[in-house]
Protein backbone atom coordinates (compact mmCIF):
# COMPACT_ATOMS: atom_id res chain seq x y z
CA UNK A 1 0.00 0.00 0.00
CA UNK A 2 2.94 2.33 0.87
CA UNK A 3 4.45 1.91 -2.54
CA UNK A 4 1.39 2.30 -4.40
CA UNK A 5 0.57 5.53 -2.62
CA UNK A 6 4.03 6.66 -3.36
CA UNK A 7 3.47 5.88 -6.67
CA UNK A 8 0.71 8.06 -6.92
CA UNK A 9 2.34 10.83 -5.48
CA UNK A 10 5.04 11.19 -7.38
CA UNK A 11 2.70 10.89 -10.65
CA UNK A 12 2.30 14.60 -11.82
CA UNK A 13 0.22 13.91 -14.37
CA UNK A 14 -2.41 12.39 -11.80
CA UNK A 15 -1.47 14.28 -8.42
CA UNK A 16 -4.42 16.63 -9.21
CA UNK A 17 -7.24 14.74 -9.69
CA UNK A 18 -5.75 12.44 -6.82
CA UNK A 19 -5.93 14.92 -4.43
CA UNK A 20 -9.52 16.51 -4.52
CA UNK A 21 -10.40 12.78 -3.49
CA UNK A 22 -8.55 12.79 -1.11
CA UNK A 23 -9.21 12.76 2.76
CA UNK A 24 -7.68 15.80 5.44
CA UNK A 25 -5.57 12.73 6.85
CA UNK A 26 -4.01 12.17 3.26
CA UNK A 27 -3.16 15.84 2.78
CA UNK A 28 -1.06 15.53 5.75
CA UNK A 29 0.53 12.50 4.29
CA UNK A 30 1.23 14.62 1.27
CA UNK A 31 3.07 17.28 3.12
CA UNK A 32 4.77 14.98 5.42
CA UNK A 33 6.38 13.30 1.67
CA UNK A 34 7.05 17.14 0.55
CA UNK A 35 4.50 16.65 -2.55
CA UNK A 36 2.65 19.36 -1.29
CA UNK A 37 4.03 23.08 0.01
CA UNK A 38 1.99 24.81 2.88
CA UNK A 39 1.17 28.27 2.65
CA UNK A 40 4.15 29.79 4.27
CA UNK A 41 6.70 27.58 1.88
CA UNK A 42 5.84 30.46 -0.93
CA UNK A 43 9.24 32.30 -2.03
CA UNK A 44 8.90 35.85 -1.76
CA UNK A 45 10.70 35.86 -5.37
CA UNK A 46 6.81 35.34 -7.01
CA UNK A 47 6.27 38.26 -8.99
CA UNK A 48 4.36 41.29 -7.18
CA UNK A 49 0.83 42.18 -8.13
CA UNK A 50 0.05 44.00 -10.84
CA UNK A 51 -3.37 44.36 -10.07
CA UNK A 52 -3.80 48.10 -11.51
CA UNK A 53 -6.94 48.75 -8.45
CA UNK A 54 -3.93 48.07 -5.82
CA UNK A 55 -2.87 51.88 -5.55
CA UNK A 56 0.98 52.56 -4.17
CA UNK A 57 1.53 53.50 -0.80
CA UNK A 58 4.34 54.95 0.86
CA UNK A 59 5.23 52.66 4.02
CA UNK A 60 7.02 54.00 7.07
CA UNK A 61 10.36 53.34 7.06
CA UNK A 62 9.96 51.07 4.00
CA UNK A 63 9.05 48.31 5.77
CA UNK A 64 7.42 45.11 3.41
CA UNK A 65 4.17 45.75 5.94
CA UNK A 66 2.07 48.47 7.19
CA UNK A 67 -1.07 49.61 9.01
CA UNK A 68 -4.50 49.16 6.93
CA UNK A 69 -5.33 52.72 7.55
CA UNK A 70 -2.67 53.60 4.99
CA UNK A 71 -4.50 51.29 2.24
CA UNK A 72 -7.96 52.55 2.90
CA UNK A 73 -6.41 56.29 2.90
CA UNK A 74 -4.81 55.52 -0.05
CA UNK A 75 -7.68 53.82 -1.96
CA UNK A 76 -10.24 56.05 -0.83
CA UNK A 77 -11.97 53.20 1.38
CA UNK A 78 -12.87 54.92 4.07
CA UNK A 79 -16.86 55.02 3.22
CA UNK A 80 -17.30 51.28 3.37
CA UNK A 81 -18.19 49.14 6.03
CA UNK A 82 -15.24 46.71 7.18
CA UNK A 83 -14.71 43.18 8.78
CA UNK A 84 -11.58 41.48 9.81
CA UNK A 85 -11.25 37.85 9.38
CA UNK A 86 -9.22 34.88 9.93
CA UNK A 87 -9.72 31.72 8.24
CA UNK A 88 -6.21 29.56 7.64
CA UNK A 89 -3.84 30.84 4.84
CA UNK A 90 -5.35 34.39 3.43
CA UNK A 91 -4.73 33.25 -0.05
CA UNK A 92 -7.99 31.19 0.41
CA UNK A 93 -9.69 33.40 2.15
CA UNK A 94 -9.13 36.54 0.07
CA UNK A 95 -9.96 35.29 -3.10
CA UNK A 96 -12.98 33.50 -1.59
CA UNK A 97 -14.92 37.02 -0.59
CA UNK A 98 -13.85 38.84 -3.91
CA UNK A 99 -16.33 37.06 -5.54
CA UNK A 100 -18.85 38.18 -2.97
CA UNK A 101 -21.52 40.77 -4.34
CA UNK A 102 -21.23 43.72 -2.53
CA UNK A 103 -17.79 43.25 -1.13
CA UNK A 104 -16.18 45.95 -3.05
CA UNK A 105 -12.14 45.13 -1.75
CA UNK A 106 -10.53 42.34 0.35
CA UNK A 107 -6.38 42.48 1.31
CA UNK A 108 -4.77 39.95 2.77
CA UNK A 109 -2.22 40.57 6.00
CA UNK A 110 -1.74 39.83 9.72
CA UNK A 111 -3.98 40.95 12.70
CA UNK A 112 -4.50 39.48 16.08
CA UNK A 113 -0.86 40.01 17.92
CA UNK A 114 1.50 42.47 19.17
CA UNK A 115 4.69 42.72 17.19
CA UNK A 116 4.41 45.46 15.09
CA UNK A 117 5.48 45.71 11.43
CA UNK A 118 4.91 41.59 11.48
CA UNK A 119 6.40 40.26 8.84
CA UNK A 120 5.69 36.71 6.73
CA UNK A 121 8.83 34.91 8.22
CA UNK A 122 8.09 36.31 11.79
CA UNK A 123 3.96 35.50 11.76
CA UNK A 124 5.30 31.76 10.06
CA UNK A 125 7.90 31.26 12.62
CA UNK A 126 4.88 31.93 15.34
CA UNK A 127 7.10 34.74 17.23
CA UNK A 128 4.56 37.88 16.62
CA UNK A 129 1.14 36.15 17.80
CA UNK A 130 -0.26 37.18 14.46
CA UNK A 131 -2.99 35.15 12.27
CA UNK A 132 -2.90 35.32 8.89
CA UNK A 133 -6.09 37.28 7.94
CA UNK A 134 -8.08 39.04 5.32
CA UNK A 135 -9.87 43.14 5.80
CA UNK A 136 -12.99 43.04 3.80
CA UNK A 137 -14.46 46.29 2.77
CA UNK A 138 -18.20 46.10 1.86
CA UNK A 139 -21.16 47.85 1.04
CA UNK A 140 -23.24 47.30 3.89
CA UNK A 141 -26.28 48.44 1.38
CA UNK A 142 -25.72 45.00 -1.20
CA UNK A 143 -24.69 42.68 2.04
CA UNK A 144 -24.68 42.37 5.62
CA UNK A 145 -22.12 41.36 8.35
CA UNK A 146 -24.15 38.56 8.96
CA UNK A 147 -24.03 37.29 5.79
CA UNK A 148 -20.42 37.48 5.21
CA UNK A 149 -19.84 35.56 8.61
CA UNK A 150 -22.37 32.86 7.29
CA UNK A 151 -19.77 33.02 4.33
CA UNK A 152 -16.91 32.42 6.32
CA UNK A 153 -18.16 29.11 8.24
CA UNK A 154 -17.81 27.81 4.69
CA UNK A 155 -15.02 29.03 3.96
CA UNK A 156 -12.92 27.55 6.26
CA UNK A 157 -13.08 24.78 8.88
CA UNK A 158 -14.14 26.81 12.28
CA UNK A 159 -13.62 24.06 14.18
CA UNK A 160 -10.09 23.02 13.99
CA UNK A 161 -7.71 24.67 16.31
CA UNK A 162 -4.79 26.29 14.61
CA UNK A 163 -5.31 24.16 11.89
CA UNK A 164 -6.50 24.38 8.31
CA UNK A 165 -5.94 21.40 6.59
CA UNK A 166 -1.96 20.77 5.34
CA UNK A 167 -1.66 24.32 7.18
CA UNK A 168 -0.77 24.04 11.24
CA UNK A 169 0.04 26.75 13.87
CA UNK A 170 -1.64 29.52 15.70
CA UNK A 171 -0.80 31.48 12.46
CA UNK A 172 -3.57 29.80 10.85
CA UNK A 173 -6.55 30.04 13.56
CA UNK A 174 -9.81 30.99 12.97
CA UNK A 175 -10.69 34.42 14.39
CA UNK A 176 -12.79 37.29 13.81
CA UNK A 177 -12.41 40.51 15.28
CA UNK A 178 -15.25 43.05 15.99
CA UNK A 179 -14.77 46.53 16.15
CA UNK A 180 -18.28 47.19 18.16
CA UNK A 181 -20.36 45.64 20.64
CA UNK A 182 -23.37 44.99 18.39
CA UNK A 183 -20.44 43.57 15.68
CA UNK A 184 -19.74 41.06 18.73
CA UNK A 185 -23.39 40.39 19.64
CA UNK A 186 -24.03 39.63 15.73
CA UNK A 187 -20.70 36.99 15.84
CA UNK A 188 -22.09 35.79 19.07
CA UNK A 189 -25.72 35.13 17.39
CA UNK A 190 -23.95 33.32 14.29
CA UNK A 191 -21.67 30.60 16.08
CA UNK A 192 -24.63 29.71 18.30
CA UNK A 193 -26.86 29.04 14.84
CA UNK A 194 -23.86 27.80 13.51
CA UNK A 195 -23.93 25.51 16.14
CA UNK A 196 -27.37 24.16 16.04
CA UNK A 197 -26.89 23.90 12.60
CA UNK A 198 -24.91 20.74 13.01
CA UNK A 199 -22.92 21.14 9.71
CA UNK A 200 -19.90 20.74 11.83
CA UNK A 201 -20.20 17.58 14.09
CA UNK A 202 -17.14 19.57 15.93
CA UNK A 203 -17.52 22.57 18.46
CA UNK A 204 -16.52 25.81 17.14
CA UNK A 205 -12.94 27.18 18.06
CA UNK A 206 -12.80 30.60 16.49
CA UNK A 207 -10.98 32.95 18.37
CA UNK A 208 -13.39 35.96 18.84
CA UNK A 209 -11.65 38.98 19.78
CA UNK A 210 -11.60 42.78 19.39
CA UNK A 211 -9.95 44.28 16.87
CA UNK A 212 -6.75 46.22 17.30
CA UNK A 213 -4.83 46.64 14.15
CA UNK A 214 -4.49 45.00 10.70
CA UNK A 215 -1.29 45.38 8.96
CA UNK A 216 -1.58 44.54 5.14
CA UNK A 217 0.70 41.80 3.73
CA UNK A 218 3.48 41.68 2.03
CA UNK A 219 2.88 42.76 -1.81
CA UNK A 220 3.61 39.09 -3.17
CA UNK A 221 0.75 38.08 -1.09
CA UNK A 222 -2.08 40.28 -2.58
CA UNK A 223 -3.72 38.36 -5.18
CA UNK A 224 -2.22 35.91 -5.24
CA UNK A 225 -5.38 33.01 -5.98
CA UNK A 226 -5.58 35.60 -9.39
CA UNK A 227 -1.89 35.39 -10.20
CA UNK A 228 -0.62 32.29 -9.53
CA UNK A 229 -3.72 29.86 -10.43
CA UNK A 230 -1.38 26.95 -11.26
CA UNK A 231 0.44 27.23 -8.33
CA UNK A 232 0.85 23.93 -5.92
CA UNK A 233 -1.23 25.03 -3.08
CA UNK A 234 -3.71 27.01 -4.97
CA UNK A 235 -4.61 24.46 -7.33
CA UNK A 236 -5.04 21.71 -4.81
CA UNK A 237 -6.00 23.83 -1.53
CA UNK A 238 -7.20 26.63 -1.94
CA UNK A 239 -9.51 25.94 -5.25
CA UNK A 240 -11.58 23.43 -3.65
CA UNK A 241 -12.04 26.06 -0.40
CA UNK A 242 -13.20 28.86 -3.23
CA UNK A 243 -15.06 26.58 -5.54
CA UNK A 244 -16.81 25.40 -1.95
CA UNK A 245 -18.00 29.25 -1.37
CA UNK A 246 -19.34 29.33 -5.42
CA UNK A 247 -21.61 26.55 -4.78
CA UNK A 248 -22.58 27.02 -1.50
CA UNK A 249 -23.93 30.68 -2.59
CA UNK A 250 -24.71 30.85 -6.06
CA UNK A 251 -26.89 34.19 -5.36
CA UNK A 252 -23.89 35.74 -4.18
CA UNK A 253 -21.45 35.64 -6.58
CA UNK A 254 -20.18 38.57 -8.72
CA UNK A 255 -21.14 38.03 -12.48
CA UNK A 256 -17.60 38.14 -13.56
CA UNK A 257 -16.71 34.59 -11.43
CA UNK A 258 -20.20 32.90 -12.33
CA UNK A 259 -19.46 30.36 -15.34
CA UNK A 260 -21.30 30.44 -18.16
Amino acid sequence: MKHYLYELLINNLTIVKYYMQMTTLTILILTSFGMLTQCNSVSNTLPVSSDANTIQVKKEEKKDTYRVSEYTKANKLEKYNTAIFAGGCFWCTEAAFERIEGVVDVISGYTGGEEEYPDYAGVGREETGHTEGIFIYYDSDVISYETLLEILWVAHDPTTLNRQGPDRGPQYRSGVYYQTVSEKALIDNSIEALQESKMYSDPVVTEVAPYKEFWVAEEYHQNFYELHPNQGYVANVSRPKVNKVVKTFPNLIKKKYKKS
